[in-house]
């Protein structure tokens, strides 16, 4: 199996990474896996019958998401209430913005600066109070915690990355040997940096493991230390979120688990006797080796001595002013080394903010929610987002690269103890680039941002929309493992309001 985060070392739930990287999915071997060659002819018919007559349809060359796990509070980022009681609208200010009518908080300075470009969804809502990354970025019908803590929960769907890798293959073969592959998230694999890691990372579920994200491991010190808590003593740590040593780095899997003394000489002649040795045991009429194992083994090879890749991962190549831009924390160069990979020729690319350290971190703010905000998240995303758009701008992507900041849900208009819950009854969205409509606000809440009181939309709708966005019919079908037609966004409709 391709090693993307290293080998069976055991997590705090007791599970391996290994097994979180493969749960829910097909074996390595492809087990229960339909032939491409068997869904090729009726997944390209499907794509026949899409309403190309929406504009946009295939805009999208490029995906950079930017997913923000834990809730952030629509109240304190878009979808401010300013004119609301202080119990709601809280202690933060709102700021206007370069989009007439639109305020955000005080503490997104930068992000004000760009909204001229982008389209704000406010109207999203779901009625399941808790966390979704699964919910929110594939197919699945509904949410419950099994289906987000479950890691081989039936329902489980394929996340949308991994849904435009297949579909990329289908129509193009695989990309070639050495190039920059799809599909890569950073910068490190879902809920492995905190205590009792649960949450199921996406993955291609039914798909196969072929198509499963490549996620990164992330090397760096931080500069920055927190005493935080979560329902419990304090704690002091460092968090890289907080600031990181310009040293800092991401790496691809195999190249973090290889051992510092194998050189890349070592690793051809590794490579040359395991080919002997397959071609021995194929001529001796051996079972022949699965094709997704020759991929997978092909794919790690391609990793570790591919000069494109290594030069896309390596961030040293930025200047200062570059970098300081994007913030000098974790999601800052993850963002930053999210456009390096999108300018190198990925076509997906995910970066998760996640929690680390302790629960309830990232940005669900259930305990210290203003000092948080104001010392940690909303510095942080202000920072990244508006130099993503700025640069993509500048280097003449931002029309062929569709950039998301998503979520699973916001967060209660009143607060609960020291911050605010979990709520899926309202929450944003943030779209920009290929295909979107600039300068444009869709939907709306009620004066205390708890209900939707117009155009009620869906993480479904988002989901149709990218896909139409990306070139794929969103009310097509996937074949699930016993190749029986699983819809591919569930009750989802593209929103025209977002097109541009």
């Amino acid at each position: 199996m391709l090693q993307v985060l290293g080998g069976t070392k055991r997590l705090c739930s007791g599970i391996t990474r290994r097994d979180m990287l493969s749960a829910g999915g097909l074996s390595l071997l492809g087990v229960g896996l339909p032939s491409l060659s068997q869904v090729v002819h009726a997944e390209l018919s499907a794509e026949s019958s899409a309403e190309t007559t929406l504009p946009g349809f295939g805009r999208a060359k490029n995906v950079i998401l930017l997913y923000l796990f834990g809730g952030p509070s629509h109240l304190e980022t878009f979808d401010v209430k300013p004119q609301a009681p202080v119990e709601i609208r809280g202690q933060l200010q709102a700021i206007e913005s370069t989009m007439p009518g639109l305020h955000l908080c005080e503490h997104l300075p930068n992000m004000a600066q760009v909204m001229d470009r982008v389209t704000v969804v406010r109207s999203l809502n779901h009625p399941w109070n808790f966390h979704g990354m699964q919910y929110a970025t594939t197919g699945a019908p509904e949410g419950s915690v099994p289906l987000e803590e479950t890691l081989t929960h039936p329902m489980h769907q394929p996340f949308f990355g991994s849904v435009v890798s297949y579909y990329d293959h289908l129509r193009r073969g695989p990309k070639p040997h050495n190039s920059v592959p799809d599909n890569i998230m950073l910068p490190f694999l879902l809920s492995t940096r905190r205590p009792a890691a649960r949450y199921t990372p996406p993955f291609a579920s039914y798909l196969g493991s072929q198509f499963d994200p490549i996620w990164t491991e992330f090397r760096g010190e931080a500069t920055r230390s927190v005493v935080r808590r979560s329902f419990g003593p304090a704690t002091e740590f460092r968090d890289p979120y907080l600031g990181l040593e310009r040293d800092c780095r991401f790496l691809i899997a195999a190249e973090a688990d290889m051992p510092g003394d194998v050189t890349i000489d070592r690793l051809n002649r590794r490579r040359s006797l395991l080919e002997q040795i397959e071609t021995l045991r194929r001529s001796a009429g051996s079972q022949a080796t699965n094709g997704v194992v020759d991929q997978k083994r092909d794919l790690a090879f391609s990793l570790l001595d591919s000069p494109a890749i290594r030069t896309a991962f390596d961030l040293e190549q930025e200047s200062a002013n570059v970098r300081d831009a994007y913030g000098m924390t974790l999601f800052g160069q993850s963002t930053l080394q999210a456009r390096r990979l999108v300018e190198a020729g990925c076509r997906f690319v995910t970066v998760v903010w996640d929690e680390f350290g302790q629960l309830n971190a990232g940005w669900d703010t259930h305990v210290d929610h203003y000092n948080r905000l104001k010392g940690e998240l909303l510095p942080g995303l202000d920072l990244a987002f508006s130099a993503l758009i700025r640069d993509l701008e500048n280097r003449g992507l931002l029309d062929d690269t569709l950039v998301l900041v998503m979520n699973e849900m916001g967060r209660t208009p009143r607060f609960e103890g020291e911050g605010r819950g979990h709520w899926g009854r309202a929450y944003s969205n943030v779209l920009v680039g290929a295909g979107i409509k600039r300068g444009n606000v869709i939907g709306k809440t009620d004066p205390i941002g708890a209900t939707i009181a117009d155009r009620p939309l869906t993480a479904k709708d988002i989901l149709a929309t990218i896909y139409h966005l990306i070139g794929i019919n969103p009310y097509s079908t996937l074949p699930d493992r016993l190749n029986r037609p699983v819809p591919l966004v569930h009750d989802g409709r593209i929103v025209p309001e977002l097109l541009a």
